[in-house]
């Protein structure tokens, strides 16, 4: 029997449904991670590395920040062509490496893992995946339980990988997960809340050739996603940039015919935006403000997610943008469950 056709983005709007469902039960079923965080905290690493490609490599620049800043370790995101191409075998002697994949399939992070614990590091395996080669070659592992996501843009995979990295930082420290506890209600609220907002963003950004995204803090992680999202799904010519890395020289490209998504939270990466908003919109930019500080910054439009403490705000945040990214992408005649040119799995050395 042929496999019934769907239509054009059916399974990614089912799987950016499926969203609260998934985050609340990786928040309830969190003792494997605090397991994983627990054999961590043991034995402390004096230096985290992190090494990921596409949307994982955006969720792991997410954890680099928790890692600095809840942990008070130095982190810094592995370049995975140091070992696969240039054959560089650092000593990571009391390194932790993170690695993180949807697939857990890469050969060139499975390259990465395995040359790190050759060379004295403590590896561990997030992915989605657990039967895969990277769970086996890691000496730990974490099963992210977002469930099979057939479209190729990764979203349920995306945030439940965000959840799975707080819950394993926060369990090294101690911590209980108590500011997730209720994730699950408050992404249900946030795809809810934001949906009359979305709606507005799609009709007036529907024929825009080029935008830019831009965060600051964690929310940075966000910026580089909704990038990836909307040049993926829509074809757009985004670009993502820090909030700061934007006032250096970037800006003076930033005139009437720029759309610019800003991420905005509650917290100090969100209040570190005012200045940046304040610039472009001097510029002329037409601003669309995404998160739970939106209604305090100039924009044109705004689209509000719920408070939470600023260090999870990102799993919340990006939720309306994966939906932007959608009807974008039909609204301009593309399904975004099959790119031009993409597969869900990419293999790279």
């Amino acid at each position: 029997m042929s496999e019934s056709r769907t239509g054009p983005g059916e399974h990614m709007t089912a799987e950016i449904a499926e969203q609260p469902d998934v985050l609340a039960g990786i928040a309830t079923a969190r003792d494997g991670i605090a397991d994983v965080a627990r054999a961590i905290a043991e034995h402390p690493p004096r230096f985290a590395l992190l090494a990921a490609r596409g949307s994982s490599d955006h969720a792991a620049l997410y954890a680099k920040y928790l890692i600095e800043v809840l942990l008070g370790l130095p982190a810094g995101l592995v370049s995975p062509s140091t070992t696969t191409l240039y054959d560089a075998r650092p000593d990571l002697r009391e390194v932790l490496l993170i690695s993180v994949s949807q697939s857990g399939g890469s050969p060139d992070l499975l390259e990465v893992t395995e040359a790190a614990r050759a060379h004295g590091a403590r590896t561990v395996a997030v992915s989605n995946t657990p039967s895969s080669p990277l769970h086996g070659v890691a000496d730990l592992a974490v099963d992210i339980r977002a469930g099979q996501e057939n479209a190729v843009a990764a979203t349920k995979t995306y945030t439940a990988t965000l959840l799975t990295l707080y819950l394993l930082v926060d369990g090294i420290r101690g911590g209980t997960g108590e500011h997730v506890r209720d994730i699950g209600d408050l992404a249900g609220r946030a795809l809810r809340e934001a949906a009359g907002g979305v709606e507005r963003a799609i009709d007036r950004y529907r024929f825009v050739d080029r935008i830019i995204t831009a965060g600051r803090g964690y929310s940075y992680a966000t910026a580089l996603e909704a990038s990836l999202k909307l040049a993926e799904t829509s074809y757009l010519a985004a670009r993502a940039y820090s909030g700061a890395d934007l006032l250096h020289g970037p800006v003076a490209a930033v005139d009437e015919e720029t759309a610019v998504l800003a991420v905005t939270s509650a917290g100090k990466g969100g209040a570190a935006m005012h200045d940046v908003l304040g610039t472009v919109t001097e510029r002329g930019a037409d601003v669309l403000a995404v998160g739970s500080a939106a209604e305090s910054v100039p924009a044109a439009l705004r689209i509000g997610v719920p408070e939470t403490a600023e260090e999870v705000a990102p799993i919340l945040e990006v939720l309306p943008v994966q939906r932007l990214a959608l009807g974008l992408a039909l609204a301009r005649g593309g399904d975004p469950d099959h790119p031009r040119g993409l597969r869900k799995v990419t293999k790279t050395r």
